[in-house]
């Protein structure tokens, strides 16, 4: 599939990921509808953020994904669904498990059940590396077992196993794109990376933060996008699950260290007890097997390795240090 004129709808495009690939989409020459979540203040998320030559060209849709007539009309006329509206903060699913049930299963649900109905093209479902809770084996493949660590973690299996089955039940054009660790410009503080960058660009040199031990396969946004748009156009996609990530592994101290030197400040870790999750519910190592996405998607990250995460973290960097980007953030305070 060519996505160059295709109108497509991104669910979630309010968000981290979903405002930069909406904008990759409008580069691209796709018809561009972003749905993103109704407000009373009539905020369009980080899609506020996006140059105005871009806001321009979208169609933004107000609704709820847990509201099955919304989704269904903002479906309408549309040959491609990026489905990435979720509940994602872990923190958050131990406190109101429930939303996340609803959320991130039923919006899943009516998604699909749209998409069926409609004659939709095709749907990239959006999954998470956290599924598959600590790493048994690595690299991770795709047949790697599912564990849910944590209340998140199991709706996002659930969400996955529905989209999965109106594909086997009813033919459903599903692909499912399994992303590792995103991170880059605009992502939530509730994250490690911008927490540690917004705490040492606003002067904090005793950094409080959780878990150090537990490594990671960071994925910088650029390629986390253009993994999604691979996985739209690649017809061979429809049925499978498909890792992007970057199969370099690092602990979270040690990009805490690299980031505090490409900061150029010397810092100190506390540790927060509210930052900890429960002790079986902590995914200790996550690393991408990537084969899959390289021979079937042909998709090769352009932040790989060590070398790869210092560039993506430079530019992550520049964003937040800007005084008008870092202002949006609470860096005193400990992001849920």
């Amino acid at each position: 599939m060519d996505l160059y004129g295709k109108n497509v709808l991104v669910t979630g495009a309010d968000g981290f990921i979903g405002s930069h690939l909406t904008e990759a989409l409008v580069a691209h020459g796709c018809s561009v509808r972003a749905f993103v979540l109704y407000n009373s203040f009539n905020s369009w998320g980080w899609l506020d953020h996006s140059d105005p030559k871009i806001r321009r060209q979208v169609e933004v849709f107000a609704g709820d994904i847990r509201d099955p007539y919304g989704v269904r009309q903002a479906m309408k006329g549309c040959d491609v669904v990026f489905h990435l509206a979720a509940l994602i903060a872990i923190p958050y699913s131990y406190h109101s498990p429930a939303t996340y049930i609803d959320t991130n299963i039923n919006g899943t649900l009516n998604v699909v059940q749209a998409a069926q109905e409609l004659d939709v093209e095709k749907v990239v479902h959006t999954s998470t590396s956290e599924v598959y809770g600590t790493a048994r084996r690595v690299p991770i493949t795709e047949e790697h077992p599912l564990q849910g660590q944590s209340p998140y973690s199991a709706s996002k299996i659930g969400a996955d196993q529905i989209a999965l089955s109106f594909q086997h039940s009813f033919a459903t054009p599903v692909a499912v794109i399994r992303p590792f660790n995103t991170y880059g410009p605009r992502q939530s503080a509730r994250a490690v990376i911008p927490t540690v960058i917004t705490q040492i660009a606003t002067g904090v040199r005793r950094l409080r933060l959780g878990a150090l031990h537990p490594t990671r396969d960071f994925n910088f946004v650029a390629d986390t996008v253009a993994g999604f748009m691979r996985v739209a156009e690649c017809d061979a996609a429809v049925g499978e699950v498909i890792n992007v990530g970057t199969g370099f592994e690092i602990s979270i101290g040690d990009t805490v260290s690299l980031i505090a030197e490409l900061m150029g400040r010397q810092v100190e870790i506390d540790t927060d007890a509210q930052r900890l999750r429960p002790r079986d519910s902590e995914v200790e190592r996550l690393v991408a097997g990537i084969d899959k996405a390289t021979k079937l998607l042909e998709h090769a990250p352009g932040y790989a390795g060590r070398e790869g995460l210092r560039r993506g973290l430079e530019a992550t960097i520049a964003w937040f240090e800007d005084r008008d980007n870092l202002a949006l953030y609470k860096a005193d305070r400990y992001n849920l």
